[in-house]
């Protein structure tokens, strides 16, 4: 029997929200969007309750490009609106968010001078993807010039950048040397989705004492004004009262909607899939920049250099949000040829793929409209015919999540007679607080929030930004010992339990930390982490045991992995 010596926050507040059995505004569905409306309606003193029916984050939102983009292929679609505020969005979580998002060079490299130029106009006008057309550097010029305008910020991005061959191989030699041109601009990386998911979700807790967000609760039913929740971990059920019910649950949404009692039909979601490789000369290749191309079926696709791998995505498949999205075989063989139509010298093998994931876009039912060309803006649809107004998202992407949930916040505050009092626009987000924006800064800091830290001081400032102060404090008052070949320590586990609402192996090993992305989640990993999360959480043998066989079944499954369960002596 493995005895606990702590009991988890987070269950106690699922006890607490039982007791007091309601709130004023009740989300269910926590991605992005619905951790960003939380955290608009806590700043302006609303009661609300967030509930997940997983981890946060765990659903389409860890499933990104790991991009903050403006969308300058959504000119295409004629979507002026969402390019003009996802560069906006862009620009600003480069300054709210600058421990995770930073800014990404991103080269086109172009095959034609004019190619495109006739079927382009039909793919605006008809959103047909039709038979495919590369799009030639004259159509990527007009494209890239209309995204300065949008883009710049007052000057602070670099306006984009044509290179003829020969200069293109200068900079990128293992480019394909038949390229006619390179084209170069600026948008922005996310290094860590689920991490910048939490510190939003934790400005949200720590914004109001009325704001409670629980993950592993689902809702499962309505009657009146009460929703019916499950606690997934104990198998509690229980209601909750609330003047406005919102649904943020992304390609869900109509599924929820009709647990719910509401027959809608507003999603349409597509599959994304991506690989993880490790892969030292395709690294080298990119020399720090994403390379973002059209491949010949007409798919936007995109190699990106990430934590010392690889990334390549993404597939654009209608999927069916009732079944799990898996990155298949033939998919792999589809972005092994992407590779090799950019890197024709580069070798790519299966061996060297150490993390595979896929998910599904919370994108509007879109009929026959090709994937490629479905809407990836946002609209609000509230019902008002129930006993309390159901309030449904349909659409959004990471990087409109700020805006999309002030925008949310808005309608649910009119629905709640209540008036904006804070603004979230050019608020600091979590760790981004006071962040070291050069390197001398960032030694002066870690001399300053983390003496002693030593080689761990660059990986905590990294994974919690300005956080890590409080996080290395927390180690230092305690025993620690290494988890994970350092990856991980006993103590910072132990910090993750009691402050970032843990309550399974899985939101460590693929949430709270790198390990099963970068490819170190193998067996001897989740076994050692399993052991020490075990009495944090209170779990018995049995239940340890079975967080293990749970973890390798999603990790083979969902994410590619071979693990297989050890004889333990």
């Amino acid at each position: 029997m493995i005895e606990s010596t702590h009991s988890s926050p987070e269950r106690a507040a699922v006890g607490a929200l039982r007791e007091s059995g309601r709130t004023s505004v009740l989300l269910i569905g926590g991605g992005i969007n619905g951790i960003s409306a939380f955290r608009d309606l806590a700043l302006q003193g609303v009661d609300v309750v967030l509930v997940e029916r997983g981890d946060f984050a765990s659903g389409a939102s860890s499933a990104s490009s790991h991009m903050i983009h403006g969308g300058i292929r959504y000119l295409e679609n004629g979507e002026f609106r969402l390019v003009r505020e996802s560069v906006e969005e862009r620009n600003g979580l480069l300054k709210i968010a600058p421990h995770y998002v930073k800014p990404l060079q991103t080269t086109i490299p172009i095959y034609s001078t004019f190619s495109g130029i006739l079927s382009a106009p039909l793919r605006f006008l008809t959103h047909k993807s039709g038979k495919p057309q590369e799009r030639g550097a004259f159509l990527i010029k007009i494209g890239l010039t209309i995204y300065d305008t949008f883009s710049r910020d007052g000057g602070s991005v670099p306006r984009h950048r044509f290179l003829g061959r020969k200069r293109s191989l200068a900079e990128l030699p293992a480019l394909d040397p038949n390229i006619k041109y390179t084209a170069t601009y600026y948008d922005a990386s996310m290094h860590d989705p689920e991490r910048l998911a939490l510190d939003v979700l934790q400005d949200g807790l720590a914004a109001h004492p009325g704001a409670t967000a629980l993950n592993y609760v689902e809702a499962i039913g309505r009657d009146g004004r009460n929703v019916l929740l499950r606690d997934r971990e104990s198998g509690t059920e229980f209601s909750v009262a609330a003047d406005v019910v919102v649904n943020t649950s992304g390609p869900w949404t109509d599924l929820t909607n009709d647990a719910l009692g509401a027959d809608t039909r507003f999603m349409g979601g597509t599959k994304g899939s991506h690989i993880v490789l490790d892969h030292p000369e395709l690294l080298e290749a990119t020399r720090g920049r994403e390379i973002f191309f059209e491949h010949s079926d007409g798919r936007i696709v995109l190699i990106y250099p990430l934590k010392g791998r690889v990334l390549v995505g993404t597939t654009d498949i209608d999927a069916d949000p009732s079944e799990v999205a898996v990155c298949t075989e033939e998919e792999v063989d589809y972005f092994f040829d992407l590779i090799h139509h950019v890197f024709p010298q580069i070798d790519v093998d299966r061996k060297q793929i150490v993390y595979r994931f896929s998910g599904i876009r919370p994108l509007p039912r879109h009929e026959d409209t090709a994937p490629g060309f479905v809407s990836r803006d946002y609209r609000i649809e509230v019902d008002q015919k129930g006993a309390v107004p159901l309030v449904s998202l349909v659409g959004g992407k990471w990087t409109t999540f700020r805006a999309l949930g002030e925008s949310l916040s808005d309608i649910v505050l009119g629905l709640i007679d209540r008036t904006r009092t804070v603004s979230t626009a050019g608020r600091a987000i979590g760790g981004g607080r006071d962040f070291p924006r050069t390197e001398k800064a960032k030694r002066i800091w870690i001399q300053e929030y983390l003496p002693g830290a030593g080689d761990r001081a660059e990986k905590l400032l990294t994974r919690y930004g300005t956080r890590a102060a409080q996080v290395w404090e927390y180690i230092e008052h305690g025993d620690d010992a290494p988890l994970a070949g350092g990856d991980l320590s006993t103590r910072e586990l132990e910090w993750m339990v009691e402050n970032e609402m843990v309550a399974r192996l899985q939101d460590v090993i693929l949430r709270r930390t790198s390990i099963a992305f970068i490819g170190n989640a193998d067996e001897p990993v989740i076994e050692e982490i399993a052991d020490a999360l075990a009495p944090l959480l209170g779990w018995d043998r049995a239940r340890h045991d079975a967080e293990l066989d749970q973890t390798r079944e999603l990790l083979n499954d969902r994410h590619g992995l071979h693990l297989s369960s050890r004889a333990r002596g």
